[in-house]
């Protein structure tokens, strides 16, 4: 007769490998090996994200490197980058008014390296309502972070070839040639080119536009006389402010600015006129929101510092208070309306 330790060992074994084998027992295995791979997935994900950012990170701006959009997203590129521990790398990526750039960033990869510079174009539905087959979708593909600035356009003109010194003498002039005279933007839809469209609407004024894909080329030819015309952002007007070739009109701002307080508001001639460019940031959609969170709250210290405030004073540009995915958002859509409007009161469009 075996002993009963000998029993024992045979019989819990061979129960052992019956309970293993009764129906329902691979399926809660299973179940236990998929909840430990849940387990671990997720805190090896909420590590990672810990970790954010661990290498440099992409900007990209939809415009051409020495344009004010340009200038401006390499100040806050710096200030994020002190603040996030890792570089941010301008990525310069011009045309079709920052299309090429949101498409680009609406198919990035969703985590976190990839951030774009833009406004009301690619993320207020400007571009949406100029171009009929975009390849991305406004509300759908972006994660808004906040905005970061804004920045008054100047009218500047060439002074050989529209010799007056005031905005009143230039609507006189202009309105005597109906369609004679051209003006320049950074492209069909920028700010800049809205700003000067809303300001012939409300004069009564016809002039023929001409949009370049890079704005330095457009400040070249307004130098040479080749374009007559143009509303150009402050920081990138900088240069250019005592040259004898060009005069500053007016600013698109609805006050003048400290920078250039001798040149009047056009509002003052044209009255609630008010035409800025806005720039902020914003990530591919799904993008997770605790790194949207955490590009949110540099961004908020750096709007507080004044060092950066300083940097954006110096060129032109008008520093954001510290806001919000939601508020950004509500701000580009009340922009927007605005833009949309003229865009359809004028039958704009492009392709």
């Amino acid at each position: 007769m075996p002993r009963m330790g000998q029993w024992r060992r045979e019989h819990g074994a061979a129960e052992g490998k019956r309970c293993m084998n009764q129906p329902g027992s691979a399926l809660r295995r299973r179940s236990l090996l998929s909840a430990g791979v849940a387990l671990f997935g997720a805190a090896a994900s909420k590590s990672a994200r810990a970790d954010y950012p661990d290498k440099p990170i992409r900007l990209i701006v939809p415009y051409g490197g020495g344009g004010q959009t340009d200038i401006v997203s390499r100040l806050v590129a710096e200030a994020l980058g002190q603040r996030l521990g890792q570089q941010l790398l301008v990525d310069n990526r011009p045309g079709a008014a920052g299309n090429l750039a949101a498409e680009m960033t609406a198919r990035a990869p969703t985590d976190g390296y990839t951030i774009m510079v833009g406004s009301t174009g690619p993320f207020g539905g400007v571009n949406a309502a100029l171009y009929k087959n975009l390849s991305y979708d406004w509300q759908k593909d972006f994660s808004l972070i906040g905005l970061f600035c804004t920045t008054p356009n100047v009218l500047l003109i060439n002074t050989s070839a529209i010799p007056v010194k005031t905005l009143p003498e230039f609507i006189e002039f202009v309105k005597a040639r109906p369609s004679e005279l051209n003006f320049a933007s950074s492209g069909i839809g920028a700010t800049t080119h809205l700003s000067m469209e809303l300001l012939l609407e409300r004069s009564g004024l016809k002039m023929v536009h001409v949009p370049y894909r890079q704005s330095t080329q457009g400040m070249t030819d307004l130098l040479a006389g080749r374009v007559q015309a143009r509303c150009l952002g402050l920081p990138e007007a900088e240069p250019v402010k005592s040259d004898p070739r060009v005069r500053a009109l007016a600013v698109t701002s609805a006050e003048r600015s400290p920078n250039w307080p001798e040149v009047p508001a056009i509002a003052e001639t044209v009255p609630g006129f008010i035409g800025v460019n806005e720039f902020g940031l914003a990530a591919p959609a799904k993008t997770p929101p605790e790194i949207i969170a955490r590009f949110s709250a540099a961004l908020n210290d750096a709007l507080q510092s004044p060092t950066l405030q300083a940097e954006f004073l110096r060129v032109g540009a008008v520093p954001a208070k510290p806001n919000s995915p939601e508020s950004f958002s509500t701000y580009l859509r009340e922009r927007s309306a605005v833009w949309t409007g003229l865009i359809q009161r004028l039958g704009l469009s492009a392709e």
